[in-house]
């Protein structure tokens, strides 16, 4: 199985040959291999909030006053605490400090970095196919993030006791940082470009495809997210330790849907989903949903967020 994000575009084994033999596919190999991959310009407000998660004596007060410094971010935190995804007590709070309590010091991190990513997608001043690239991902991630909800809602609904380490807000988070090494990938493409150089299109798709994963991984590492998050960007199991059912077993019954969904069948035979007795039964019952009311469910999942 290719890796869990954006295009899911089908193996060309002669076009990723070619694309290995580019200038520009030598210098993002690299960027990887040497570690100096250029991260996603983020505020620099997301950076502290991300530094402050590896410290064990950082507080809650740390991070709200860290928000402080970016009202824009400091908004989306308290509406996304106050959105139906996060507040399951259903008490509204209208103060920075009790959002962040109320989310959880990483759990913040992980909102405010996924909120940056999607913004910088959406507005980032690049060439208008690098653009194009990098708006049809943030289509593709909520896509992705919003069907691993209803997934993980599935299962919930099936055996919630057994399920109950599978968070509806984690799931959401993951599939939305699935493909985030594919912004560093477009911006070392741009930067070739704008020296001079030229790469086919597609070309470029290709390497964007087959480096995205361990590029991902590598930006995900560097800011400090868990392995849930690593295992699903990269799209393979960091441990031997895990749970019967795991965000990344999640992430993939998502992606079978989708590719169901999209009438994709070339792709679904090369799709296997390796899931349990309950899992089966989740995948059929939404498999069987009517394509409007599939789409209206995703649409609600993002509108229910407090995410843009």
């Amino acid at each position: 199985m290719n890796h869990l994000s954006f295009y899911w575009l089908p193996e060309n084994e002669k076009l990723f040959i070619e694309s290995l033999e580019t200038e520009f596919a030598e210098l993002v190999e690299q960027s990887i291999s040497t570690g100096k991959i250029t991260l996603p310009p983020i505020p620099e407000v997301v950076l502290k909030i991300q530094r402050l998660c590896t410290l064990e004596d950082t507080s809650v007060a740390d991070v709200a006053d860290c928000l402080v410094e970016d009202p824009g971010l400091a908004a989306i935190v308290i509406r996304v605490a106050n959105s139906v995804v996060f507040n399951r007590r259903n008490i509204t709070c209208n103060e920075l400090t009790t959002a962040v309590s109320r989310l959880g010091i990483v759990r913040v991190r992980d909102i405010v970095t996924a909120q940056s990513i999607e913004l910088l997608k959406n507005s980032v001043n690049l060439t208008p196919e690098c653009q194009e690239v990098l708006v049809k991902s943030a289509a593709v991630s909520k896509e992705l993030a919003a069907t691993m909800v209803m997934v993980v809602k599935g299962f919930h609904e099936v055996a919630p006791d057994t399920y109950k380490h599978l968070e509806v807000e984690k799931a959401l988070l993951v599939g939305l940082l699935a493909d985030i090494g594919l912004f560093c990938l477009v911006n070392e493409y741009h930067l070739y470009l704008d020296k001079g150089n030229y790469l086919q299109p597609d070309l470029a798709m290709q390497i964007f495809h087959s480096r995205c994963p361990v590029t991902s991984k590598q930006v995900l590492k560097t800011w400090g997210f868990d392995s849930n998050f690593i295992e699903v960007a990269s799209n393979k199991e960091t441990s031997s330790e895990r749970p019967e059912v795991s965000y990344l077993d999640i992430a993939r019954v998502a992606n079978h849907l989708l590719l169901f969904r999209r009438d994709d069948y070339e792709a679904l035979e090369e799709h296997d989903v390796e899931i349990n007795t309950d899992g089966a039964q989740v995948l059929y019952a939404l498999s069987n949903l009517s394509d409007d009311e599939f789409k209206a469910r995703t649409q609600d999942v993002i509108s229910s967020t407090g995410l843009s």
